[in-house]
């Protein structure tokens, strides 16, 4: 089989455990599969990167430095533990060592400047994941498997200029990608590349967002034509509820695409949202593994899922860290584009609107934004009251989103009254209530005092505890 694997930040954040996902590698590629590895960064490099920017706004030269250290640390720590043969040893620091300095003197010119781009935050960003690729292409070399480490840009990604959440240009990128992957392939090399990364028109780095090295490994699925893609994580799969909340959660063994975009939008973790576009017309299956759990085969994502999965509901989700923001007034009654005014003004300041939901009498509208985001989109909305339509704007700072997810809930009855009936009878009240038309969720806002309760009451109510 053609595989293309995609290891997260958890799996490689330590020579140890390098060891064991490049002994991984091996034995599915002893079996005569071929293997691709996209991997993350180092566990939390992302965002000490993030940290470092701030830094250089203050002219900090003294934190560049000690980040530049610290991050040599974690790397040639990780180097000394995962590889043995010395001459692999020294060219892995090397690389490591030549990617250090070209950070360190980014960081250093743009403290001249006192300003991070957007472009340059790319870069910035870029050099977490390419610090790591040469340390796992020498750990498999080391195993005596020939490998190759590739950025993005050099795989044949290429990207709209939106940097910080670039979108693929596909058609262009399944030419490059085959073409720089394929004879790779051919001559049995293990390409290792890093997720996360591209590259637009002009030759610039581009990022795909937080966790886009699962869309990255899509991406290169479809454009070589690979049999699977397998998420390697440090959890077993995609779960009928958070095990935290709910004791009996279950692994659900098999999703169709649509539910689990449902299940990524709603903040089920390790998967990024937009990784499932490239393989949606597909027959590309994808599968999400416990990397240090072998035994447990995970979650499959699939198109056409088997009748035996197809349960009403598959899964629970839990939003913390909401806000509900209501904006009301008899202006905007019959006023055509008031929403789209309140939408667009919360669009220029970056805010994201999780949910909303809309009065028949036209008279006000409710949204649930994330905390981080209540701040600017109060203020924002505040503005918004010289056009004498928005009179009030009353916020509930701490509630949780619930959404129930299920491709087997579109066009049964009683789904609504059994969900509402469970928890009412846990006297939980509820705030607000949204369902698109597609009925594969039904999300409603609660306190996050009863966030909890209202997810095992769910759990229980659905028998999800027997799902598989």
């Amino acid at each position: 089989m053609r595989l293309v694997m995609k290891f997260g930040g958890t799996a490689v954040d330590s020579g140890k455990k390098i060891v064991h996902i490049t002994n991984l590698i091996k034995s599915y590629h002893d079996k005569g599969n071929e293997i691709i590895g996209v991997f993350s960064a180092v566990m939390g490099m992302t965002d000490e990167i993030l940290n470092v920017s701030g830094y250089v706004l203050k002219r900090d030269k003294r934190k560049i430095k000690d980040f530049i250290n610290k991050t040599r640390k974690i790397h040639v720590d990780i180097i000394q533990d995962c590889i043995k043969n010395k001459s692999y040893k020294a060219k892995a620091i090397q690389v490591v060592e030549a990617l250090l300095k070209e950070m360190e003197d980014i960081l250093n010119g743009i403290v001249m400047l006192t300003e991070v781009t957007e472009k340059g935050m790319d870069y910035l960003l870029s050099f977490g994941e390419r610090l790591l690729t040469p340390i796992i292409s020498y750990s498999l070399l080391d195993k005596g498997l020939d490998s190759v480490y590739l950025t993005g840009q050099e795989a044949g990604i290429l990207t709209d200029s939106k940097f910080g959440h670039a979108r693929p240009l596909l058609d262009t990128t399944k030419i490059r990608v085959k073409y720089h992957i394929d004879p790779l392939l051919k001559e049995n090399k293990i390409p290792v590349i890093t997720g996360f990364i591209g590259a637009d028109q002009n030759g610039n780095m581009t990022t795909l967002g937080r966790s886009g090295s699962d869309y990255t490994a899509t991406i290169i699925a479809v454009c070589i034509d690979a049999d699977e893609v397998w998420l390697w994580t440090d959890v077993n799969g995609l779960m009928t509820a958070d095990p935290n909340i709910v004791k009996e959660a279950k692994v659900l063994k098999e999703v169709s695409f649509a539910e689990a975009i449902e299940l990524s939008l709603f903040g089920a973790k390790y998967m990024h949202p937009r990784a499932l576009e490239p393989v949606m017309d597909t027959k590309i299956p994808i599968r999400i593994r416990n990397a240090f759990n072998l035994s447990n085969v995970g979650t499959v994502i699939s198109k056409n899922p088997s009748k035996t999965s197809q349960k009403i509901v598959k899964s629970i989700i839990a939003i913390r860290n909401t806000a509900l923001i209501d904006v009301s007034g008899g202006g905007m009654v019959g006023a055509p584009g008031t929403a789209a005014k309140i939408f667009d003004a919360l669009a220029r300041k970056s805010v994201n609107i999780m949910m909303i939901s809309q009065s028949p009498s036209e008279s006000s509208i409710s949204m649930v934004v994330k905390k981080d985001d209540l701040d600017t989109a109060t203020t924002t909305l505040d503005l918004t009251q010289l056009d004498k339509v928005i009179k009030n704007v009353r916020v509930n700072e701490d509630v949780a989103v619930i959404a129930v997810v299920g491709s087997g809930m579109r066009g049964i009855k009683g789904i609504a009254a059994k969900v509402f009936s469970s928890v009412s009878k846990n006297n939980i009240n509820v705030i607000m209530i949204a369902q698109g038309s597609s009925e594969l969720n039904l999300a409603f806002v609660v306190d996050n005092a009863d966030c909890e309760k209202a997810v095992r009451s769910l759990h229980e109510a659905f028998r999800l505890g027997k799902v598989n």
